[in-house]
């Protein structure tokens, strides 16, 4: 996989975790789009993003992240992440479920109190649209402190190995141990970048 190529969505992607994901893929290389229900608030926060890579004379320079509603977003994106708040997943989901394009992949990072947020959230997507849990034990101010690695151990669910695997290369991630269930990974995150 080429980072360069991959286009990546963050649903919701003005909050604390969506921005350091958004950080550290676009230093990693991959085309980032910030999501929002508004697009001043994803252009906002996309150049508040763009100044802060603009200001580290990275080399080589990141392409610049880009924004949208959240639909403009999704259609665009070949990784899809759900940055929003639990509690307000399934109606994003819900309201957004035709914006999928053939082939994209929602990665979920949700975390509920009480049940699986990615099982109850796969019921409201399209079935041609694979589902993988990422990021669910990562706290937002790791994510966004872009100056250290993330060096953290990390789980990856889905039900399609492809999509796992596709997720588990975008990230960078890389298996630390073989799984007692096909379903599930665990490995051992290091975020390129």
């Amino acid at each position: 996989m080429d980072i360069q190529e991959l286009s990546i969505g963050l649903i919701g992607g003005t909050g604390e975790e969506g921005r350091g994901l958004a950080l550290r893929w676009a230093i990693a290389g991959a085309q980032v789009s910030i999501g929002s229900r508004t697009l001043d608030r994803a252009k906002t926060t996309a150049d508040e993003l763009n100044q802060i890579l603009n200001g580290r004379a990275l080399q080589p320079a990141p392409q610049p992240i880009g924004y949208g509603e959240n639909r403009d977003v999704i259609a665009r994106s070949e990784s899809v992440l759900l940055t929003v708040q639990f509690a307000h997943a399934a109606s994003t989901l819900e309201a957004h479920r035709g914006d999928f394009r053939q082939g994209s992949i929602l990665i979920d990072i949700t975390v509920p109190v009480s049940l699986s947020a990615s099982e109850h959230l796969k019921t409201l997507l399209p079935e041609n649209v694979p589902l993988v849990a990422a990021f669910k034990t990562e706290p937002a101010h790791l994510l966004a402190e872009i100056d250290e690695p993330l060096d953290c151990d990390s789980f990856v669910a889905g039900d399609s190995k492809e999509a796992k695997a596709h997720v588990m290369e975008a990230i960078g991630l890389s298996p630390a141990c073989e799984p007692s269930m096909p379903e599930r990974s665990t490995v051992r995150a290091r975020l390129n970048g």
